[in-house]
């Protein structure tokens, strides 16, 4: 009777004969051993097969990893390895700072020169030092009639050349005094052509007043000349008491020739400050 079991099912014979044990068994044990032994294959080759997949696997790794392990002979040559000195870097264009501006351009034209000019800036303060020496500022003027400024033939060439304005300023020291005059132009080129065609007849008039009595109107005085851009400037200069200037007159040719420094010197520092301010903005 069978209660759904897969295993065989014993019972009598039909024709009544004891089953042989012997050569039941004998049967039972050689289906055991051929099963034993077919389980022990498959395993193997399942071994084997997980075996390989490993190894494989380790070959691939092994291949993707140490690419860069050839054989010499096998390696790129050197011109084909990239180099850092090939490694292209960000470029930029060229760049460089602009010419500064030239300060004498500021005080050759009128265009440019712009800046304040009064007796005031030109020649501050109560005093002047200069070269270790000091010296006492007398009266000081400015005027637009350039010929009232000028005597004789200096007058003729300031008008002659289109001459704007004329500013004086007197300095005195130890009976000595001089008065410069710094006449205006439009250009350079007209201020140079003042300086050029003055040839010592009359000279700036000279400006008494503050302390300084009127002096070199009708004696001996020593006069000069120059220009800078679109200035030039005229010294007179003499002494106080009424008599003759000298050439021994140390003091006065020091007063002289220390002004004159001093004007030049003044005026290309208007040229040099407008370029700054130029330049800043």
């Amino acid at each position: 009777m069978s209660f759904g079991q897969g295993g065989p099912q014993w019972g009598p014979n039909d024709n009544g004969n004891a089953p042989d044990w012997a050569a039941l068994a004998e049967a039972s044990e050689s289906r055991a051993r051929k099963r034993r032994w077919l389980l022990i294959g498959v395993a193997t080759v399942a071994t084997l097969a997980v075996g390989s997949a490993v190894a494989w696997g380790i070959v691939s790794a092994n291949r993707s990893s140490n690419a860069g392990n050839k054989p010499a002979d096998q390696l790129p040559s050197t011109a084909d390895i990239p180099s850092e000195e090939k490694t292209a870097q960000p470029s930029f264009e060229p760049t460089s700072a602009p010419p500064p501006l030239n300060p004498n351009d500021f005080i050759d034209s009128a265009a440019k020169d712009t800046a304040p000019l009064t007796a005031d800036t030109l020649y501050p303060g109560k005093t002047l030092t200069f070269g270790g020496r000091t010296y006492t500022k007398g009266a000081t003027s400015r005027t637009a009639d350039c010929t009232a400024a000028a005597q004789k033939g200096l007058a003729g060439v300031l008008k002659k050349n289109g001459c704007t304005q004329v500013i004086r300023a007197t300095y005195y020291r130890s009976g000595s005094a001089v008065t410069i005059g710094v006449a205006v132009f439009d250009s350079k080129k007209q201020a140079t052509s003042a300086k050029e065609q003055y040839d010592f007849d009359g000279g700036v008039l000279s400006l008494p007043g503050s302390g300084v009595p009127t002096f070199c109107r009708t004696t001996v005085c020593r006069q000069t000349a120059n220009s800078v851009g679109r200035y030039a400037y005229f010294t007179n200069g003499g002494r106080t008491n009424g008599t003759d200037a000298t050439k021994k007159d140390s003091v006065l040719f020091a007063l002289g020739d220390d002004l004159q420094e001093y004007t030049f010197q003044k005026i290309k520092q208007r040229g040099e400050l407008q370029a700054s301010a130029a330049a800043q903005g």
